[in-house]
């Protein structure tokens, strides 16, 4: 007779019509009570109890992000499949639908605000410079369904004869750098800049943060309207901009006044240009120049020299989007067909996203000097998918809470290396229409590790243009 192993565990859930309603062990991050304070707070509770009450549709619209290559009917059976031996609803394709509707996007959006912010301890390596928290703000474009519902509000690119492409939703979102936490996040048609977005971010700054930023948020206003928040800035200067120095200070960079004719008062900011050579490992080497604005113009306290390598974490937020754009939806359009879907489902995409990073957070803890970077957010996401169709650690355990579980031992035994390395990630232009076209052949085709060498300098003649040919 063949050896036979029996394995038996108990699953703890919620009791009866709300035992589907979890998210595995990230139902420890997004907890019942929550849910149910969002939803209350919404005026979404349902007037008589259903078989889909509001708090499984929550849950079940937050599973739907963890599992965007599932169906609905898929997501119901992951959100089940650890339940076995209870008597289970199985709702029609419909039902989850209407009651999806009826939900609408309040809560979600409750939701992700009351679980955005800031991650990182105090001085935890990668979050802070010299005291300040800092943070990146930048924007990125989702595809969303081309339906007639949708379109009036999100449009199509438009060519000088056709319309091409999916329409496009612009998401902003301010980031942690270090542990990539979403702050704050904005959305809406593409049409609307990246600017506008970003102004509805600022009142999450405070005095205790530095906002970096790519050439693309270097507008007067949105440097004066940072200031006003109490918080600092580190933005890259695009090339049109021709700032005159008042001052030039000790480690080469220099303090001028902005906003000529475009600001009642003057903004004095400090100034930093610098050559950058790039040489990636197969021996081509790339010389940029760089200019960066900043609003910390003691240049003793706030080298120069460090500031150019501290701008680099600006593509944390990148990196965020590369988690959501890549791992969590994999390149795909999001699903849902009506607005207020829509609203529904990216709020909801963010939350799950800032549940995952608060789950990594939490293990980063235990482990002292553990940089969050080592992490692997494939990993992180893929164990928390098995928690939820394993139904398991959906509600703590009765003994001392513990700050790592299944997620966070998974996840510690697959960190990245500890050396860190400057690398170039590759791209090459899949998309007939990008707007990136004219960049093409710029890149390498493979991701290669880099150096990078700087000299902080002064350009007598101005920052020239970025080749575009």
């Amino acid at each position: 007779m063949q050896q036979k192993s029996v394995i038996t565990r108990t699953v703890e859930a919620a009791g009866g019509v709300y035992a589907p309603g979890h998210l595995g062990e990230l139902t420890q991050i997004v907890d019942f009570a929550l849910v149910d304070a969002v939803i209350e707070e919404t005026g979404s509770r349902e007037k008589r109890l259903r078989l889909l009450p509001s708090r499984v549709v929550v849950y079940f619209v937050l599973a739907l992000a963890l599992f965007e290559d599932c169906s609905y009917r898929g997501v119901w059976g992951k959100l089940t499949a650890g339940l076995e031996g209870l008597s289970l609803v199985r709702p029609a394709l419909s039902s989850l639908s209407r009651a999806r509707r009826r939900v609408g996007a309040a809560p979600l959006r409750r939701l992700f605000e009351v679980l955005a912010g800031p991650v990182a301890h105090r001085g935890q390596a990668g979050s802070f410079y010299r005291g300040l928290r800092t943070v990146a703000v930048d924007g990125t474009l989702l595809h969303v369904p081309d339906e007639e519902a949708i379109t009036w509000r999100y449009p199509k690119r438009v060519g000088e004869k056709v319309e091409f492409g999916y329409p496009l939703l612009r998401l902003v979102v301010l980031v942690e750098c270090g542990t990539r936490a979403v702050l704050a996040a904005a959305f809406g048609p593409e049409s609307d800049g990246e600017l506008t977005y970003a102004g509805r971010l600022l009142s999450r700054l405070d005095r205790t943060m530095l906002l970096l930023a790519d050439a693309g948020f270097d507008a007067n206003n949105f440097a004066r309207d940072i200031q006003a928040a109490g918080a600092q800035f580190l933005v890259r200067s695009s090339a049109r901009r021709i700032p005159t120095p008042f001052q030039h200070l000790g480690d080469g960079s220099y303090l001028a006044r902005i906003g000529y004719r475009v600001l009642p008062a003057l903004l004095t900011v400090r100034v930093i240009e610098a050559d950058v050579t790039i040489a990636l490992a197969d021996g081509t080497v790339r010389c940029e120049q760089w200019r960066l604005l900043t609003s910390l113009q003691d240049a003793t306290r706030y080298p120069g020299a460090e500031l150019i390598t501290l701008y680099h974490e600006r593509w944390q937020a990148e990196t965020t989007y590369f988690s959501i754009k890549a791992t969590m939806l994999d390149g795909r359009v999001l699903r849902s067909r009506s607005l207020q879907g829509l609203d529904q489902e990216v709020y909801a995409l963010l939350t799950t996203y800032q549940a995952l990073i608060r789950t990594a957070a939490d293990t980063a803890c235990t482990r002292p000097g553990l940089d969050m970077d080592r992490i692997s957010f494939t990993v992180l996401q893929a164990t928390a998918a098995d928690t939820v169709t394993t139904a398991t650690a959906i509600l703590p355990s009765t003994g001392p809470a513990e700050l790592v579980g299944v997620i966070g031992r998974t996840v510690l035994e697959a960190l990245h290396p500890s050396r860190h390395r400057h690398r170039v990630k590759a791209r090459t232009r899949k998309n007939p229409t990008s707007k990136y076209g004219p960049n093409a052949g710029q890149h390498p085709t493979t991701s290669q590790n880099y150096t990078v060498h700087t000299t902080v300098t002064f350009f007598e003649h101005g920052l020239a243009n970025r080749s575009r040919t």
